[in-house]
Parts: C-alpha cells; sequence; structure tokens
C-alpha cells in the first residue's frame, strides 16, 4: 500500500451473469485476474461489493406479471377496487407492477403523492403548488382539478407524463382507475378498504396509519411475492420492494439467502491470498441527484447482506477542526504527527464529541455501497463488481 494514495474504488469486469451461474467461483476469480491484470495487491478487509442484480440473476430470482397478479388476486379477491397509494414514478421500478395489480383485480385507485413522489421524482415543483394556492399536507385533488390547475407536464429526465402513462396502463390490463393525488394515507379510505401502500422507507408508518383508520385489508408492496407463485422467484423479507422490470412480462427480485455467498467469496479469496476481504451485496447508493432532486435510494436498504467486518458506523475525527483548533498554531511535520499520534489514541466511540462533527454518521454499508453504485452505475459499463481499497486506513497510517 502506497503512502500517498487513500481509498481507491475499481470497478472489476465479470462475465454475463446468467441463471445458474457459480457466482462466488465467477467473483473471485475476477478479482484475482483484475489484479494481476493492472497489477495491484489485494489487502486485508479491501472490500469486494456485488450488484443485487447479478445476484438475483444467478439465483433465477424472477416472477412474471401473471404471478404478481394471481398474489394480488388472492389477497384482495379478483373483484375488488383497491387503493394503490404512494408509487414512485419509474417504468423501470413501478409500472410493470402496476401492470399486475391491475391484472389482477377489478378497479385500481390510484393516489399519487404530490408535488413529488418519495424518492423525488417530481410531478411539479413547490413553486407551482404555492402559486395555486394548494396546501399539498391537506388537500385532496381529484384528476380532473390536478388538469384545470397544473395541465399536462411530464418528467424532466424521461420526458413521460406518468399519469397518463399510468392511467393507460391500467386500462390496457381490462381494470376500471380512477386517479387522485394526496400527501395523507387515510385519503384513501373515501375510495375504498382495501389498499396496497407502495411507498418504501415509510411503507410501517402507512399501514398503521390505515389500519388504525379502519382499513380492511392492508398490504404493502413488501407483502407481495414473499413466497412463491407457481413456481416464481419470491423474496421473504422484501416482496416486490427493490425489484425492476426484467422483460415485458417479467421482474428481477431483489436477491434472497445470500448470507452463504458473501461468506463463501470471502473464504475463496482468504484461500487464494491468505488476505481476509469483506464481502457484500449492494443495490441503490443512499444519495440524492442535486439537479433531478431525485433520492436514488429506491431499494428498501443498500445492503441486504454482507459480512461481519461491515456492520456499524464510522468512528472518526474530523482532521480540519483538530488543525483548526486543537492544533491550530502547529505546521508542517508537526501538525502532522500531532493529529496522527491523536487518531492513534482516539476514543472507540466518538459519539457527540466535537471532534468528530461533521463527520458522517451512516452504516458502513450504506457509505461504501454508495461509493459503488457510482462506481458500477447502471448503464454497459459491465463492472457488477466493485473492488474498495484502503477504505479503513487513516491518516495514521504510513
Amino acid at each position: 500500500m502506497g503512502k500517498y494514495v487513500g481509498t481507491i474504488s475499481r470497478g472489476i469486469r465479470l462475465p454475463i451473469i446468467k441463471e445458474g451461474d457459480d457466482l462466488a467461483n465467477i467473483v473471485t476469480e475476477s478479482v484475482l485476474l483484475a489484479a494481476k491484470d493492472e497489477p495491484f495487491t489485494l489487502n486485508n478487509r479491501d472490500v469486494i461489493a456485488i450488484t443485487e442484480s447479478v445476484v438475483a440473476r444467478a439465483q433465477g430470482n424472477y416472477a412474471s406479471v401473471d404471478d404478481i397478479a394471481k398474489d394480488i388476486s388472492t389477497k384482495f379477491g379478483k373483484d375488488s377496487t383497491i387503493g394503490v397509494i404512494f408509487p414512485i414514478l419509474s417504468r423501470n421500478r413501478f409500472a410493470i407492477l402496476l401492470k399486475g395489480f391491475a391484472r389482477g383485480v377489478k378497479k385500481i385507485v390510484l393516489m399519487l403523492s404530490y408535488p413529488s413522489d418519495e424518492v423525488g421524482n417530481a410531478l411539479l415543483t413547490l413553486d407551482e403548488v404555492d402559486e395555486k394556492n394548494v396546501n399539498p399536507y391537506s388537500d385532496v385533488l381529484s384528476l380532473e382539478r390536478y388538469r384545470e390547475l397544473f395541465g399536462h407536464k411530464v418528467h424532466e429526465f424521461t420526458g413521460v407524463d406518468y399519469i397518463d402513462y399510468y392511467v393507460d396502463l391500467i386500462k390496457k390490463e381490462g381494470a376500471e382507475v380512477e386517479i387522485i393525488f394526496a400527501n395523507q394515507a387515510k385519503a384513501i379510505l373515501d375510495y375504498t378498504d382495501k389498499v396496497l401502500t407502495c411507498d418504501i422507507h415509510t411503507r410501517n408508518r402507512t399501514k398503521r396509519i390505515l389500519k388504525e383508520r379502519g382499513a380492511k385489508l392492508v398490504y404493502g408492496l413488501d407483502d407481495i411475492l414473499t413466497s412463491s407463485i407457481n413456481g416464481s422467484g419470491y423474496n421473504k423479507d422484501y416482496g416486490l420492494l427493490g425489484s425492476n422490470k426484467a422483460t415485458e412480462e417479467k421482474v428481477k427480485l431483489f436477491p434472497r439467502d445470500a448470507e452463504e455467498l458473501v461468506n463463501d467469496i470471502q473464504a475463496k479469496v482468504y484461500e487464494k491470498t491468505n488476505k481476509l476481504l469483506e464481502v457484500m451485496v449492494y443495490g441503490d447508493g443512499a444519495f440524492k441527484d442535486p439537479q433531478g432532486k431525485i433520492w436514488e435510494l429506491a431499494d428498501p436498504v443498500v445492503s441486504p447482506f454482507h459480512t461481519k467486518g461491515l456492520k456499524g458506523t464510522p468512528n472518526e475525527l474530523k482532521l480540519k477542526f483538530l488543525a483548526d483548533n486543537e492544533f491550530k498554531d502547529l505546521k508542517g511535520e508537526e501538525l502532522k504527527k500531532a493529529i496522527q499520534d491523536k487518531i492513534k489514541e482516539k476514543e472507540q466511540n466518538l459519539v457527540g464529541k466535537m471532534a468528530s462533527e461533521g463527520t458522517t454518521p451512516r452504516q458502513l454499508t450504506d457509505l461504501i455501497g454508495s461509493l459503488c453504485d457510482l462506481t458500477s452505475g447502471s448503464g454497459d459499463k459491465g463492472t457488477p463488481v466493485v473492488l474498495v481499497q484502503n477504505y479503513f486506513r487513516n491518516y495514521s497510517e504510513d
């Protein structure tokens, strides 16, 4: 390890992964080949991160739109009117799920949050809402009233009018549809007492509110496809949360049961290198786009599976705080040595200490997963594995 190099994030190319592939061997060999090709050296506590999509693909964790429709019909009743509330605006993440919901019931009352969805995809701006003297915290708008106030608008990045898009999709599946706009879960109960809530990170609160106010049936995306339907894939913990469109009639679900995978890769790498690396499966990073205001995290968690060395949060000192305060009169090598000694002597738990103020109090897996998501991207880079090195090294280590 060079003394002048900090954290390194490397995308690692893999073959195209298909169902049934031995992912543990492929990942291990690909990392070792990359190290030989560059070359670079693997070190203890380097992190091998595998994107959730190739894990689910290797597992064959897929389900069809018909499978979704079957589970919805079983839970709500084929002739039911159901409220589908708080969906995100996404062709990849949600539209194909909505297709299955519509195929499984008689009518959908689709309740969209406004001015944006849970992860920041905007129907409107807050300024537009203010200009029309609308209170998004209390006002419930019909589709007609919404159009009267705001007209037709398309998404900044996709160019899609998601309202029309979702309406057309539901109708094509033979279901009736009614659209309303509201940000209070209880608003849907004026239309139906059978509700499928599609929010991700606030789902438990939404379910509680609906049940307390008398909803007859309440399910979330995490309750759909928690077990196999006609031999389909499933996810017992997250259901449809974290799923992505695979084809026009099939979704790839969030991976399941991958504890063995991360531990197996760790063991295989140790066997070949005598180095103990950490391994994690990661999905969306937890960061926000300043231009589109989109919060990237549409998965239920950043990392559903990881080796035990990745549990916890950073315990770090703020170097610029030390340089500007405790050691403000020092310079050069004297300053460097003072800060290095301070790091070596730091407490095991710096929570609440001024010297750690401004450091990021987040889970290690969220921080590293976000770095990996930015490194791998979601396009054609062909690097579904990311190797992170030196992440756990600090300024005191030469």
